[in-house]
């Protein structure tokens, strides 16, 4: 199995930033795309960002030009950079690998969260 642990979260006012990342550790052979997604109250799960091994990107259109994901495939680590957040960008934020695992074959995995919240 293989586990994720995100940090960085946190409270800003708006037009701050924050930094989170996700680091992936145990049974990984191989990472394939990285993302951040994000869940407020009431409201569905939705992709903020995602990143491919060989770092292609996409973001959803409320980010554009304020966020940023990179990754560092020697430390299995993915990282988001939130600039010019809004108090709208308030949700939990997720980290999600797509990990090959020799003994375990390709699997999905989700980080446990952490909260970003952004006041007016």
């Amino acid at each position: 199995q293989a586990q994720l642990v995100e940090s960085g979260g946190g409270s800003v006012q708006a037009g701050g930033s924050l930094r989170l990342s996700c680091a992936a550790s145990g049974s990984i052979f191989s990472i394939n795309a990285m993302g951040w997604y994000r869940q407020a109250p009431g409201k569905q799960r939705e992709s903020v960002a995602t990143i491919t091994r060989a770092g292609r990107t996409n973001y959803t259109d409320s980010v554009k030009g304020r966020f940023s994901i990179s990754r560092d495939n020697a430390k299995n680590t993915v990282y988001l950079q939130m600039n010019s957040l809004k108090p709208e960008d308030t949700a939990v934020y997720y980290c999600n690998a797509d990990v090959l695992s020799l003994r375990f074959g390709r699997v999905d995995y989700w980080g446990q969260g952490t909260q970003v919240t952004v006041s007016s």
